[in-house]
């Protein structure tokens, strides 16, 4: 039903809480932000990368976590603080020479629309709101701090023929 969308797909774009995070944020009497990652979908971040393929994080809310998450995967770009998304959209577009159809974005609430509106695959993880899962293609199985980013990473990767878990030293 999808492979068409799947096979065009070079670039996996996130946001993070409630897509890489179960949406809570946990602070401490001073302020101090923790969050929870999913191991697996970190694991799938790195077969992403090891296929080839670059990655993205458009986050509107400012985190120093989540740098360091990203960090620690390799994601290509972040982008944390920012509302609208669009425009960092449009512009990672632009400067990778990418085209929609070839971008995989994975949200969970209304700032995520705009986005999943244009790109070749839009992904709703299972605890996304009404009006996200509307305009998915693919509403994961998995919650977002889940696995659903696995999910997706390996829906993409069997889809394109690249699913190889001996590659990966499973």
């Amino acid at each position: 039903m999808w492979q068409e969308r799947l096979e065009k797909i070079k670039v996996l774009m996130l946001d993070v809480d409630g897509v890489l995070t179960d949406g809570g944020i946990i602070m401490d009497a001073n302020g101090i932000e923790t969050k929870r990652f999913d191991v697996q979908d970190g694991f799938g971040l790195v077969f992403w990368r090891t296929c080839g393929f670059r990655s993205a994080i458009i986050s509107s809310r400012q985190s120093a976590v989540v740098g360091h998450r990203a960090n620690d995967l390799q994601i290509d770009k972040v982008v944390v603080g920012v509302y609208p998304k669009i425009s960092t959209y449009e512009s990672l577009l632009k400067e990778w020479n990418i085209k929609d159809e070839e971008v995989c974005f994975v949200g969970d609430d209304v700032a995520d629309l705009k986005i999943l509106k244009r790109v070749g695959f839009a992904v709703a993880v299972a605890n996304a709101v009404l009006e996200v899962k509307s305009v998915a293609h693919y509403v994961s199985t998995k919650k977002g701090g889940e696995g659903a980013v696995r999910e997706i990473i390996e829906l993409i990767l069997k889809a394109q023929g690249k699913w190889n878990p001996e590659l990966y030293g499973l």
